[in-house]
């Protein structure tokens, strides 16, 4: 009954006897396992909010999606889970994100069972079962549900190839540059691309919208009658926001009275175009976010320009797609298309807290001030440079706050709409008829799946390749398409990222906001957090859009808030999300960050793009030894090895001398002149680098052995603390970047050879060992 995957191979064709010319041939006659399947696309943004798009109240221009939603049907009570890596897994299995091993990102996964990282061979993705019913399928952009221990090393089945693609181009990561991406092709590592064919500066969204045509043509005009399924996640808007001057120059003083201007004027236009009902409350800015008034003038300048780059990378994203699916116009396909376009995978981010250069500040628990951004920006050139290659810049939480308008909270937060609704249209011109109303029926990303399994009358397989498979969590909105006011069939749904939680049931919302608020500096004090004694709220959700009136004081809803209460523990029980708030554990124990057990490494020259998570032990505590037998060739003008980005740490040798430079993420950088290189070989080691307070290099085998003691580098930099490295990166130095050994891929480390990436030694290094103390 097609029930089980794959389906039996095809009957031999002809017959066979002794000879050839006894036998008779003839291929099999294959009819393909659907009839007349449409193609499909699914699109979805990164960390954008509610209400930015034009197309639906917001103040960044987005003509692309207003084409598409005119073409189609749109959804504004539509969930995502509050956060990326949950989301793509939930919407690529039409299961729970706990039930898929998915319970955080990737990079925090930990061994309790709904937070493993690890999608299960027991629930198949939506290209693994179109695949086995005649679909090429492909992706593009971000895929940020590959376990960090498998990235160039394998098991290669929980890669996107391995998960039902057969073709991906993108970077497997939660961010990275659009300048410098390390980008994967299938399971191989491919060099930064230069420029976009065609010419002109390299982009990475626009490689991608160029890519994901180039496949769809060379699909169609080789196999014209087989359908494809592209999956176009760029990664954008996600941080950092980067785009050229001219995008971000078409909001210059767009956003001049502040975000609290921004939320009402938002509010009010969402109204006025039928978007909100008119009972739709704005809600009041949280606590610990500041007014705009109470800003002074320099800092309303410096957020403000963040603000206009930010709002140029989604108009530039929201161009992109548009290429994507003018392509597909081109092709004459768009009537056989159906199209999914989920605006993001959660709520606009509060990630880059007061406004940052260097977005993963805040992630490390650094604090700065703005006229700490601005004397980085001055030596930069200015706010002019915000959105180029040199700054990982992040607007202001208040912003991403006012983007999820009429939303009180941000990404992150799993109990309110403002982290997990967002915008969804679906258009499919030869079965979807166009309608301005919007369809206001609950449903979250895991009913994606069973509803392209409607549409294409699938059954959901019970088995995949000989594994059995656990059952589908989503419900179809097939239901939806045809009459706007249709009965809601989606009953219940729990929400849960990292112990802010909350659950769903017959127009009900039962929440509670969690330990911590996405906008606050560092970790929670989790020592004295009782889950059990978390203060929850009650929302009747069909007159309380915007969830702004809490019942859960009110004694005749007491009952009510105890029987949600109870149920949602019944899902979390159901779900593999217990224990509550899991998804903190590595955040409060790095120690327990899955990771190598190795504590000794020997890499050779070549080696590159190393996970700083797979390296972490040898990151906090290595010795490092290098054997650097130079070369006769060698012209003193190649060599880097270290961790890189906007922040990170790298030994390289420059006009005969050897150079240690750090990094602290753009606020703190630290160069130091080893000593001179000499003919014969060096051996060089560093105790305990980066975090002691005693930091050496010690070179007994050059002329010179320097300690990081105070002075100024050969390059004008001073080094800041009596031991030379005053801040140091406690947690991460980038989210996509790595180790290599004798170049550097990338975003340089070191101002002094940016130009002149990737930097390759042009020396012999014949190894590098690290150990653990």
């Amino acid at each position: 009954d097609g029930r089980v995957l794959p389906f039996p191979p095809a009957p031999p064709g002809g017959t066979v006897g002794y000879t050839m010319s006894s036998s008779t041939h003839r291929w099999p006659e294959e009819e393909p396992p659907l009839k007349e399947a449409p193609n499909i696309l699914i699109v979805m943004f990164d960390d954008a909010g509610f209400g930015q798009p034009s197309a639906f109240g917001g103040g960044i221009a987005t003509p692309s999606l207003e084409k598409l939603k005119a073409t189609g049907i749109s959804y504004n009570a539509f969930h995502t889970t509050a956060m990326c890596s949950p989301t793509r897994a939930s919407l690529l299995t039409g299961r729970n994100h706990h039930a898929v091993g998915s319970g955080q990102i990737a990079e925090l996964a930990n061994a309790w069972d709904g937070y493993t990282g690890v999608i299960p061979k027991t629930a198949a993705t939506l290209p693994e079962v179109l695949r086995h019913y005649g679909y090429a399928t492909a992706a593009f952009g971000k895929d940020h549900n590959t376990p960090v221990d498998s990235l160039g090393s394998g098991p290669f089945d929980r890669t996107p190839t391995g998960r039902g693609f057969d073709h991906f181009y993108g970077f497997m990561a939660g961010e990275t540059s659009q300048y410098e991406p390390l980008l994967w092709e299938g399971n191989v590592q491919i060099p930064t691309p230069a420029a976009v064919e065609g010419g002109g500066a390299y982009h990475l969204t626009e490689d991608l919208a160029d890519k994901a045509i180039g496949w769809m043509r060379r699909t169609k005009a080789l196999h014209p009658s087989r359908p494809f399924f592209v999956w176009w996640t760029p990664g954008a808007v996600h941080g950092p926001h980067h785009v050229s001057a001219r995008w971000a120059d078409r909001y210059k003083g767009a956003f001049s009275g502040g975000w609290d201007a921004y939320q009402k004027e938002t509010v009010a236009r969402q109204k006025a175009m039928g978007w909100l009902p008119e009972e739709a409350e704005p809600s009041a800015r949280p606590e610990g976010l500041p007014a705009w008034e109470s800003l002074s003038k320099q800092e309303r300048a410096f957020q403000e320009r963040l603000m206009e780059v930010y709002a140029g990378f989604l108009e530039h994203t929201d161009y992109q797609m548009g290429r994507v699916v003018g392509e597909v116009e081109a092709l004459g396909l768009r009537n056989d298309t159906l199209i999914i376009d989920i605006f993001s995978d959660n709520g606009a981010s509060a990630e880059g807290m007061g406004g940052t250069v260097a977005e993963l500040n805040a992630q490390n628990g650094f604090t700065s001030t703005v006229d700490e951004q601005l004397r980085v920006l001055g030596a930069l050139g200015g706010l002019a440079a915000i959105g180029g290659a040199k700054t990982d810049n992040m607007y202001h939480a208040a912003w991403a706050w006012a983007g999820g308008a009429p939303f009180r909270f941000t990404k992150l937060v799993a109990s309110d709409w403002g982290g997990t609704r967002t915008p969804m249209v679906v258009s499919w011109p030869g079965r979807v008829m166009p309608d301005r109303t919007p369809r206001r029926q609950f449903h979250h990303v895991n009913d994606v799946a069973p509803t392209v399994y409607e549409l294409l009358g699938i059954s959901p397989p019970e088995v995949v390749d000989g594994h059995a498979q656990d059952p589908i969590d989503g419900v179809s909105f097939v239901y939806t398409f045809d009459d706007a006011g249709a009965a809601e069939r989606k009953e219940t749904q729990y929400f849960d990222i990292m112990g802010s939680r909350g659950v769903y049931h017959k127009g009900w919302l039962a929440s509670t906001f969690g330990p911590r608020a996405p906008w606050e500096m560092g970790a929670p004090d989790l020592a004295t957090w009782d889950p059990t004694q978390d203060a929850w709220q009650l929302y009747d959700t069909r007159p309380d859009y915007s969830l702004a009136r809490d019942l859960s004081g009110q004694p005749a809803h007491a009952g009510r808030l105890s029987a949600m209460r109870a149920l949602a523990d019944a899902e979390f029980r159901a779900n593999k999300v217990l224990p509550v708030g899991g998804g903190l554990y590595v955040l409060l124990h790095p120690a327990e960050v899955k990771r190598t057990s190795n504590t000794q490494w020997r890499l050779f020259p070549g080696m590159v793009r190393i996970s700083e998570i797979t390296r972490d032990r040898a990151r906090s505590r290595p010795r490092l030894s290098r054997d650097l037998p130079r070369s006769g060739s060698h012209p003193g003008e190649r060599g880097a090895e270290h961790h890189p980005g906007s922040g990170g740490a790298c030994l390289f040798a420059a006009d005969g001398s050897l150079y240690y430079e750090y990094s602290a993420l753009l606020l703190r950088r630290y160069t130091f002149k080893v000593g001179r290189l000499p003919p014969s070989s060096a051996h060089v080691k560093a105790g305990d680098y980066p975090r002691s307070p005693e930091m050496i290099l010690d070179c007994p085998r050059l002329p010179e052995i320097a300690r990081l003691s105070r002075r100024t580098s050969r390059f004008g930099r001073e080094a800041r603390g009596a031991t030379g490295v005053g801040r140091t990166v406690p947690v991460v130095f980038t989210a996509n970047e790595g180790f290599d050994v004798g170049m550097d891929l990338g975003s340089p480390v070191a101002d002094y050879y940016y130009g002149l990436k990737p930097f390759r030694f042009d020396g012999k290094i014949n190894a590098i060992h690290f150990e653990s103390l």
